[in-house]
Parts: C-alpha cells; structure tokens; sequence
C-alpha cells in the first residue's frame, strides 16, 4: 500500500524520502496518542512533542486534528476494502455468501478488538461532521460490494429489486459497524453475543432481502 495515497487531507504533499518517513512518524504517534488517550484528548501540540518536531512543522502536514484522523481513517478503510473483496471474490451461491459474510464479520470483530485505536478514530469522525461524511460514504462502498454479491446470488436484475438490495446491504455494513463499535465497548462475552446476533439478523436479510 502507498503509505502516502490516502494523505488527501494534508496540507503539503511529501514527495522526498525525508517528508514520507515524518509523515510516517506523524502517524504513529497520532495512533500511540490516539490508542492511550482517545482521540477526543488529542492534541496536536502532543503529536508534535512526540514526534519531535514543531509545532509549525506538523502544520504543514496536518492543518489540524481532523487531518490526522481523516489520514488514519482512508488508512483503514483501504485496508478494510481489500479485506472484503477477497473475502467476497468466491461468492457464487447463497451458502458461500452466507459463509464469506460471516467470516468477514468475525475477522473485522478481531481485527477491531485488537487495535482498540480503530474504535477511538471511529469516535473521533462520529463527532466531525465532514469525517462522519467520510465514514458514510465508506460504508455505502463496502454495501455496493455486498450487494453486487447479493444480486449475483439473487440473479434478479429488476431495478427496484436491485435498489432495495443495495438499500438492505448498505444498512447491513452501517449497522455492522455500529455493532463491532458498541461490542468492544462492553465485556467480551457479551460483545461477542452480541456480534452473533447481529449476524443471525443479517443474514436473515441477505438471505430474503425482498420479503415485506
């Protein structure tokens, strides 16, 4: 992966060996700050100090906190995208679908749960606006990719249909998300239950998806 194509939200773009490997540090220690503290706490004169550089010198990466997350969060989507692609490649009936959603919810639950920064970055967009947006438009990409394997398992190419898959399999990646945030919140029994229920119902869904 570029370590810099996602950095849209910077102000200078580092194109010298020099400036990619700051930004990387920028980074990390946004994350190690972010992962010790939430990023409600985070500030960027602490990311500096961190870092070892100025204050002036982190601006002409990252206007402000926003940047920062914005960058942390396409990092992880992109991953996140490639994750489910290959995890829905092989998808060619109900019961392979069935079992490549599952196992992409399973994984993305352990992924999360062991990089509890992801759930704190997550946090920081619920409360930006424009980073709301993002994560929003990130969930409709990761809904296009399930419904395009539900309508070829469904096989209908009725438009309306079409639309109310793509309807049910956006909401299904919006609500599986809110679900893996609140599950790692909470003890881990519980979390996981509730994990396994939110894919007893989606799959319900995926299954029927044109039921009333």
């Amino acid at each position: 992966m570029n370590s810099i194509a996602t950095a849209s939200a910077a102000r200078k773009n580092p194109t010298q060996e020099r400036s990619k490997a700051r930004v990387e540090l920028i980074l990390e220690c946004a994350s190690a700050l972010i992962e010790r503290g939430g990023s409600d706490s985070l500030k960027m004169s602490e990311v500096a100090a961190r870092a070892g550089i100025s204050i002036g010198s982190l601006y002409q990466y990252f206007p402000d906190k926003s940047a920062l997350i914005r960058v942390l969060a396409e990092r992880i989507n992109l991953h996140s995208r490639g994750c489910i692609e290959e995890g829905l490649r092989e998808v060619h009936d109900l019961a392979s679908l069935r079992l490549a959603f599952s196992a992409l919810v399973d994984r993305y639950f352990e992924i999360v749960s062991a990089r509890p920064v992801m759930r704190d970055i997550w946090s920081g967009m619920q409360a930006d606006r424009q980073l709301l947006g993002l994560q929003i438009a990130e969930s409709r990409i990761a809904g296009g990719m399930l419904a395009e394997a539900m309508r070829k398992v469904h096989g209908d190419a009725d438009p309306q249909r079409s639309a109310q898959i793509e309807q049910s399999a956006f909401l299904i990646w919006e609500l599986g998300e809110a679900t893996i945030r609140l599950a790692i919140g909470v003890a881990s029994e519980e979390g996981a239950a509730l994990v396994a229920a939110y894919k007893r119902m989606a799959l319900r869904e995926i299954a029927e998806p044109f039921e009333d």
